[in-house]
């Protein structure tokens, strides 16, 4: 289990933001073998990477420091940021990453998405030079197609691939909105891919397996958003976001998908009943049950909701319950 680090600087109730005590959760994080921590130079336009490299200076062994480049922001308040994969951005990026993490080599450095007036392989091309420069580690992907990951990874080897799939959303298994995963997908197949589409395919709905085509790639997968920006745990209210949360938004987040999404988390509800757990524990059990390979990368500032987090590593779902949540309800409302 990783951490996901955005939600301690940007998009969500960010008048609650409380920079000690993030820092405080990620080092809790980290003292409970937490290996992998998330952030990007987007979230807070550079303030989160300032943020994880304050709480991890002097703790750096045995984290994996994932960070992205590849999007620009042109308006904090407004939150708009356009794609930019040039080979001087990203190299320019890079630098400033290292800069605000505070550490001479990233471990991990994602190209956050896929600039459509670049060819990926020039972006790619870039990125494997900075790593021959020592600068970086591993590189990732995120939100991309199969036939995207299939020439970078023919450039240099993909390490992860970080993409949103949670019990309501799970493009990256090929089926969209479709529900019912099959419980064959534990095992390794190998399905190919549909071409790019003309935004940079950030949807996989009609892509095929990309969660699969990881396990054949030796790649690992790492899911965002795997509680559903929050709503999946069934703590949410429609009326419950203060002005400027991405979620009051959102369409799924509207009272009225609110609603009508509720079958989903009174099932989930259920399930986690039987096992006295927490919703959310059950929402990432689920997705550790995919595949050996996926790395779930829950955000919290509680110190509380970590723990119960990082217990879902611990739960052992049926296979009747694995079906159960393979089973559930399309969600309403598209997920942008």
């Amino acid at each position: 289990m990783g951490l996901g680090c955005m939600g301690m600087s940007w998009i969500y109730a960010e008048s609650r933001r409380d920079d000690e005590h993030s820092i405080a959760v990620i080092r809790q994080a980290r003292d409970a073998g937490v290996q992998l921590i998330d952030t990007a130079g987007l979230y807070g336009d550079g303030h989160n990477e300032e943020l994880v490299g304050r709480a991890l200076r002097g703790q750096r062994d045995d984290v994996v420091i994932a960070t992205k480049g590849g999007l620009v922001v042109d308006d904090l308040a407004a939150r708009r940021v356009h794609r930019d994969g040039r080979p001087e951005t990203l190299r320019r990026q890079v630098d400033e990453s290292l800069r605000r993490l505070d550490v001479e080599q990233i471990d991990l450095f994602y190209l956050h998405r896929v600039d459509p007036a670049v060819p990926i392989g020039e972006s790619w091309e870039a990125l494997s030079a900075v790593v021959d420069a020592g600068k970086v580690r591993w590189l990732g992907l995120s939100e991309v197609t199969i036939a995207q990951a299939k020439s970078a990874h023919a450039i240099h080897p993909v390490t992860a691939i970080q993409s949103e799939l949670s019990l309501w959303t799970r493009d990256p298994l090929g089926r969209g909105a479709e529900q019912g995963t099959g419980r064959e997908r534990a095992e390794p197949t190998s399905r190919g891919g549909s071409a790019e589409t003309s935004n940079g395919a950030s949807n996989n709905t009609s892509n095929g397996d990309l969660l699969a085509w990881t396990r054949d790639h030796g790649v690992s997968f790492v899911p965002f958003a795997p509680l559903g920006r929050g709503y999946l745990t069934g703590t949410l209210t429609p009326d419950g976001f203060e002005d400027g949360d991405f979620r009051a938004t959102n369409p799924r987040f509207t009272p009225e998908a609110f609603a009508r999404n509720r079958d989903i988390t009174d099932e989930i509800s259920r399930v986690a009943s039987a096992h006295d757990a927490t919703s959310a524990q059950v929402c990432l059990a689920w997705l550790l049950g995919l595949s050996e390979n996926i790395i779930p990368i829950p955000g919290t500032r509680s110190s509380t909701h970590l723990r119960q987090n990082l217990r879902a590593t611990q739960l052992a779902l049926t296979d009747d319950e694995m079906r159960t949540l393979d089973g559930l309800p399309a969600p309403s409302g598209a997920r942008y």
